[in-house]
Parts: C-alpha cells; structure tokens; sequence
C-alpha cells in the first residue's frame, strides 16, 4: 500500500457546489502515458482518500482492456489478474453474484452482472434488471449499460444488448442469455466454454423483478455438439462447457421448448452483442451505471447513502480515462455518495462517468517506477483484497 503521496485535496465535492482541482502532490508516472496520484476528498460525511489513475488514450503505446479470471463464473484479485494479464495498472469492474442467501444449495456463481467483451471476444450478456446484485439503479438506467474502448480507441458510455437465436427443425426461439447467472423467466440461455465449471443452476432462480423469489421448478436443459443435440437433461448442470459446445438451459415456457428435442436434432445457436449507439466495434466493454453524461449528472442519484466507491471518468472526447477508487482505511472510509461520485468525476474533467462497484470490491492496483508487478495502492475495506469477477486493466507496450 501506498501512502507516500498523500495530502492533496480536492475540495467542494459535495453536489451543491461542484468539484474544484487544488494543489497537491504531483502525478507520478507508472508508464509512458500512464499516471497515478492520490488525495483527499471533503465530503458530506467527512473527509475520504481517494486514488487516481489517469490514461492517456491518445498513446498508441497504451491500451485498457478487460482484466478476467479465466471463466466467467469464477473470481480473482485484481493484483493477480494484472499481473497475469501483463498490466500495468487496474481497478475492479462490475457488480457481481457474490452471494446466495435467499436459495440454500444454490451456489453463488461469481460471475458479473453486466455484458462483458474483452480483447474484442463477447464473453456474456446482461442479467434481467431485477436480478441485479448492487446498490439500485438510478432511474434511466439499466444492466446493459456499459463503459466501453472501441477499436477506434475511444472510450465511451453506451448501452449492449445481446441478439440471439435457436434454430431447430420446427421453431426458432429468441435467445435470451448468454453466460450469465440469471435468465428472463420463461426463456432459454446460452452457456458455452466461456463459462467455466459453476453450476448452471442458479439461472433459474428468482423472477425479472425479485432476485430473492424461489428458483424454477420447471427447467430443461440441452446440449448441442457441432450443431447437434447430444444430452438433455431436466435439471441444470455443472461441470466445464468443451469448445464447440453450447448449453441451452431454459425455464418455464423455454424448458417447455427445450424438452422437444431429442439426440441428433440439428439446433444453430446464434448469438451476438448489439451496441445501442456506436457503429465503431468494441474491443473492450465492461458493466456497471452511468453517473455523468455530457458533463451533467443524471437525474435521481442517490445523495444520501456513502461508501467506498469505484469509477471511471471520461475525458478529452474518448482521448483520456479517468480510474478512480476511494481508499477503505478505518480513518478515510466514510466515502462518497453517487451524487457526490458524479461530481467529483466532473471535477477533475469527466464529460461522463460511470460507477463500478464499491465497498470490499473497491481495489487500485498500479506498478510502482521499476517494479515488474503492481501493488495494490487504496487499503481494501475487507482488510484484504478481494476476489472479483472482473476489472479494467491498463497496459502499456513501452
């Protein structure tokens, strides 16, 4: 952990008054177009530390990218994640499945809530609203919501959407899941090797609205090899997902369509990711909600509840990233609420923000001059780092 730098503060954080950029230590370079600082943050209640990476898109040295565990049901550090992934710096990602109290048996799957593309590979699609884990939205906003790098090099906000098909002899479903640990009730998803050994059955459980509600009784699911069924069965399953496969687990009325197949029908799976507004495809997009947009907060952010935050600011048209995650030492942890998240992001020069998530989660890693592996840089609240689903890496090839 690092503490060298503190003392900078940026002070009129609080929604009413806006942000405003004060003196402090300087920003010290962890790789050619890569910074980190730290300072302080007077807040609604009470003083917090915050850690600020700053990158520099414009290099074409310096890429940021999806850091990820090597399944989508599955959690890791992000120390270990960067240095695994060869990056010079990170911060945790989305909200994820991290528990399952309201189902007994059922294992919690680790994997995000949101869609998920990393090195240009769409890896999953978005939970239903309802099933979210993480503090409630803000209104306008939705689990497809993304912060996304194109191949053009931009960063940016948008919206993803997963487009998907099943094709047999006598229908055609429409998709409506794509690794990810809960499906729309009465539809069919996807998994495929991407998903890694968890159990699949946490998909049928709770409804579009209520996470807590009691997991499906009527499921079904398929397995189809090369274009063809190969084994149904009527509970989901476990176990790893071979290349050139594909699950399909349905419920209700999709377990109902499911259970018309037998072995050796011909089924095309399809499936895509749809962007709402850019035409540039994406190389990288992980999940989480907006904050800020065109340099103004959005409507009905909470102003009220603080915690440990993560987020990420864009700045300079796409040109510049902004990392930013709140120290969780007893003495600084008291936070910011999203309303103050929005303006402070705004503050040191985000047109748009976005929140990832927060509290034991919140992590800042970053290569000290020199060092060939990076050190985690905020103090986690849990006291220790902890295990996500996923986080946005930055690399550097200089």
């Amino acid at each position: 952990m690092s503490g060298a730098l503190a003392g900078a503060v940026l002070s009129g954080a609080a929604p009413a008054s806006g942000a405003e950029r004060q003196a402090g230590p300087p920003e010290v370079p962890v790789a050619p177009g890569v910074t980190y600082r730290e300072f302080d943050i007077a807040a609604a209640k009470g003083p917090t530390h915050a850690h600020l990476l700053t990158v520099d898109l414009r290099d074409r040295h310096v890429k940021v990218d999806l850091l990820r565990p090597p399944a989508v049901g599955s959690r890791a550090t992000i120390s270990s994640l960067a240095d695994s992934a060869g990056a010079v710096a990170g911060v945790n990602g989305d909200f994820f499945n991290i528990t399952e109290t309201q189902h007994p048996g059922v294992a919690a799957t680790g994997a995000a809530v949101g869609p998920a593309i990393g090195s240009g590979r769409a890896l999953k699609a978005a939970v239903p609203n309802g099933q979210r884990f993480g503090p409630a939205l803000p209104p306008g906003t939705t689990t497809e919501d993304v912060l996304g790098v194109g191949t053009d090099g931009r960063a940016r906000l948008d919206r993803i959407a997963l487009d998907g098909s099943v094709t047999t002899a006598t229908a055609r479903l429409p998709l409506r899941g794509l690794n990810q640990y809960a499906l729309p009730v009465g539809s069919v998803g996807a998994f495929t090797s991407d998903w890694g050994s968890v159990s699949r059955v946490r998909a049928t459980c709770g409804t579009d609205t209520d996470r807590a509600a009691p997991c499906s009784a009527d499921t079904h699911e398929v397995t189809v090899r090369h274009g063809k069924v190969v084994a149904s069965a009527d509970t989901p399953g476990s176990g790893p997902v071979p290349a050139g496969t594909t699950v399909l687990v349905g419920r209700e009325a999709g377990a109902q369509e499911l259970r018309k197949l037998s072995p050796g029908d011909r089924v095309k799976v399809r499936h895509r990711l749809v962007a709402a507004t850019s035409r540039i495809p994406y190389r990288f997009a992980i999940g989480g909600y907006p904050v800020l947009r065109d340099g103004a907060a959005l409507p009905g952010l909470d102003a009220r509840t603080s915690a440990v935050r993560t987020a990420a600011g864009i700045a300079d048209g796409g040109r510049q990233l902004l990392l930013l995650a709140l120290d969780g030492a007893p003495t600084s942890r008291t936070g910011l609420n999203i309303a103050e998240v929005a303006d402070v992001m705004r503050g040191l020069g985000s047109r748009d923000a976005f929140s990832l998530d927060g509290g034991g989660s919140s992590t800042l890693a970053a290569r000290a001059p020199g060092a060939a592996t990076v050190s985690v840089r905020n103090h986690p609240s849990d006291g220790t780092e902890r295990a996500v689903a996923n986080g946005i890496g930055v690399f550097s090839r200089r």
